[in-house]
């Protein structure tokens, strides 16, 4: 709470919901929430809980070569760590996974971070992969579309940033003395001799993190699980849209689900509030679904994405017998 993080992302939301809300014919948004069908939602969560297995099963085989553990011993903790970025501030969730598997499996924190950074590179290529697709289709929705005019020069920054950020990776994976040569002589320079030797052992561990991309196999492998991640997700938004009055392209709900899931890369508030809902509502709109549907339609795909692994991941988080001073330790201890 006392972070200037914290703060900056609580902003940041309160502008997207501003801009979510803004203009809005609130008796129409209710209407369309009283005669949604919602029956529709209860195969789109388990859609996107076959979404959530597929990333246990990523991440165990993205950390094989640190430590082979089983997609089932993995699932509890993803799910703890999705609860921990809907309620926890700064994505606590992310460091929570890696800090349980120090303390249930022993693996460095690091070398768990390490994946988890490669996770979100994969992830970030796949919604970017989805935006992409559909740039034709994005061209000839332009106009009066809100964020969407510029999302083709965001699509190709994105692209290359988080492109470059894996090459980065997979050079620094495929030829890990190299790196060594690299990063150990600017850190001895620029670093106090104490910190430095820390700073080392960090960042040796976060190479051995990466150590799952030195296979062509295995980026093939872990790049075919992100896709079956994001489409799953993409399903569950089909699913509840057949509950609600209007109809677009699956198509269109992967680009919706490309453009929202890449604004919630910006620093926002807890579960994404906000900065999930604005874009995805400006697609749909875009599609002429009118505005009053689609957030309705938006607000409860969100919280039928927030509340199934929240509550999932918070029976995993008390079975664990963790609290929140436990998390707050573990933040002290990361850092």
């Amino acid at each position: 709470m006392k972070k200037w993080q914290f703060w900056v992302g609580m902003l940041i939301g309160a502008i997207f919901i501003y801009w979510t809300f803004n203009g809005l014919d609130w008796k129409g948004a209710l209407d369309a929430a009283l005669h949604a069908n919602y029956w529709w939602v209860i195969p789109g969560v388990l859609a996107y809980m076959a979404g959530v297995w597929f990333r246990a099963w990523r991440w165990h085989y993205l950390l094989k070569p640190v430590k082979p553990i089983s997609t089932n011993q993995m699932f509890p903790i993803v799910t703890i760590g999705y609860m921990g970025n809907n309620i926890f501030p700064a994505r606590a969730g992310e460091v929570l996974r890696a800090w349980l598997l120090k303390h249930k499996h022993d693996i460095p924190i690091s070398a768990s971070l390490a994946t988890i950074v490669v996770e979100r590179i994969f992830d970030g290529i796949t919604m970017l992969a989805f935006v992409v697709f559909n740039l034709n289709e994005l061209a000839r929705l332009q106009g009066d579309s809100g964020y969407l005019g510029s999302i083709q020069q965001v699509a190709l920054y994105g692209t290359l940033a988080f492109g470059g950020a894996l090459l980065i990776f997979i050079l620094a994976a495929m030829f890990p003395q190299v790196a060594r040569r690299i990063y150990h002589p600017l850190i001895e320079k620029l670093l106090p001799k104490n910190f430095g030797i820390k700073v080392l052992g960090i960042a040796d561990q976060f190479m051995d993190g990466l150590a799952s991309l030195r296979s062509p196999l295995n980026v093939l492998m872990v790049l075919i699980s992100s896709l079956a991640v994001w489409l799953a997700e993409t399903l569950k938004y089909w699913f509840v849209m057949l509950g609600f009055n209007f109809s677009v392209s699956f198509f269109a709900l992967m680009l919706m689900n490309g453009v929202a899931n890449l604004a919630t890369t910006i620093p926002g508030p807890p579960g994404n509030a906000g900065t999930f809902d604005a874009p995805g509502i400006a697609v749909l709109v875009a599609y002429g679904v009118p505005k009053e549907i689609a957030t309705s339609y938006t607000l409860v795909l969100h919280i039928a994405l927030w509340i199934v692994p929240t509550l999932l991941g918070a029976f995993f988080f008390l079975r664990e017998g963790l609290s929140w001073d436990k998390v707050q330790e573990m933040q002290k201890e990361v850092e």
